[in-house]
């Protein structure tokens, strides 16, 4: 009698089906299809993908045996090895299955039938996790789930979350207030738990700038850093093109330059200021040079720049290296100089640019304060960044134009 062959799983036909009908299409050219089978290509294929990977996830969560034959912590951390993948996704990505598996069994189904993505049910799983059962019982949550669910058909992860945020309304409006009062309480004591931001000097004149901030804390942020960079998006200046993340590093330090230091904190008994400290004959020449903030050396084109806008003080040095000026009292144009000027110039008074009085900087045009000029109206004009940038940069010229704006030529 004939041994007869184990039979396949299915998980494992399943397997090899999809793995012979991908060769099946290895060679074949998509660029050649109607528009209309592409759309439904795309469709079908996200939807295919989301689906597989949910059955990989459940396999997974069934897997701990897998990860005992070679002492891994879990079946995550085995598969992200076996696949060379990022084991934090893989831990996650179990996390979300075991969660799908004991606990929420319909959103998982939906998983499985491909309602539902693994971005969505991610969000989903948060949300209803987040909701404090206890208060408002079981019934509601299954309401909740049930709720999220059919949104899904409807929205992205983003607006999910947002929907999450308020589902009570739906599943238990009596307890709605209340219970999102405390979730949000819930919320921002996790967000000030893991808040953190750190600075690592790279040793090539940058700093990387990285950290974790509440989201109420970045989205102040953004808004601040927003009012510097929008203007650029109508312009035509040169500046117009750099790129977004580029524009935003732009914006941050030009955020700081503007900061009050009347307003900031006591350093030391005194208010938090900045010092650069720079020769004499440095900063009047248009030569290049350097100058220190602390025990950092900057240009002398960024000193000569700070030095005529910024809340920054310049300390300048004699040929004994003995400070000759700590700064002076009017040194800055004072807010109804900055009003008037705003008036007068509307906008940038580079020859076409067109960014508007309200973003732009005052610069001491003909006669600059570091050369002992005044701090007056008439010697004043409005500059957006970009070009104010230019103005105290060895490599440009600025000529004044009849009209009163100032064109910018690069020296040969």
């Amino acid at each position: 009698m004939d041994q007869q062959s184990p039979a396949v799983h299915p998980v494992l036909a399943c397997a090899d089906a999809i793995d012979v009908a991908l060769k099946d299409v290895a060679g074949v050219d998509p660029t050649f299809m109607r528009v209309g089978e592409k759309a439904e290509a795309l469709r079908r294929l996200d939807g295919l993908e989301s689906r597989l990977a949910g059955l990989r996830m459940r396999v997974m969560a069934g897997a701990e045996d897998v990860a005992e034959t070679t002492a891994d912590h879990s079946a995550a951390t085995w598969l992200a090895v076996e696949s060379r993948t990022d084991p934090r996704e893989r831990v996650r990505e179990l996390a979300l299955a075991r969660s799908l598996e004991r606990r929420w069994t319909r959103l998982a189904a939906a998983v499985t039938d491909g309602s539902v993505n693994l971005a969505q049910a991610s969000v989903i799983v948060h949300a209803l996790e987040d909701l404090p059962e206890k208060e408002v019982g079981a019934e509601a949550v299954a309401k909740a789930e049930e709720a999220l669910i059919g949104y899904a058909e409807q929205y992205a992860p983003r607006h999910l979350r947002r929907l999450g945020r308020r589902i009570l309304e739906v599943a238990a409006p009596d307890l709605c207030d209340e219970a999102e009062g405390r979730a949000l309480e819930r919320e921002e004591r996790r967000a000030a738990s893991v808040t953190s931001l750190s600075l690592r000097r790279l040793g090539d004149g940058t700093t990387r700038i990285s950290g974790r901030l509440a989201e109420e804390v970045a989205d102040r942020l953004r808004t601040y850093l927003d009012a510097y960079t929008s203007p650029r998006h109508r312009g035509i200046v040169e500046g117009d093109q750099v790129p977004p993340r580029r524009r935003l590093g732009q914006a941050f330090g030009a955020f700081l330059e503007s900061v009050d230091p009347d307003r900031m904190p006591l350093h030391g008994g005194d208010a938090t200021t900045v010092l650069v400290t720079i020769d004499l004959e440095t900063l009047r020449s248009r030569l290049a040079g350097v100058g220190m903030v602390g025990e950092e050396p900057i240009s002398a084109g960024q000193a000569r720049r700070l030095a005529c806008t910024a809340s920054i003080i310049p300390v300048v040095l004699g040929g004994a290296s003995v400070p000759l000026d700590l700064g002076r009292a009017y040194r800055l144009f004072s807010s109804y100089q900055r009003k008037a000027m705003a008036v007068r110039d509307r906008r940038c008074r580079a020859e076409g640019c067109t960014v508007p009085a309200a973003w732009c900087e005052a610069h001491h045009a003909t006669n600059p304060w570091i050369r002992g000029g005044r701090t007056d109206l008439a010697d004043g004009v409005l500059l957006c960044s970009w070009h104010h940038h230019r103005a105290h940069d060895p490599r440009y010229d600025a000529r004044r134009l009849g009209d009163g704006d100032y064109r910018f030529h690069r020296r040969t």
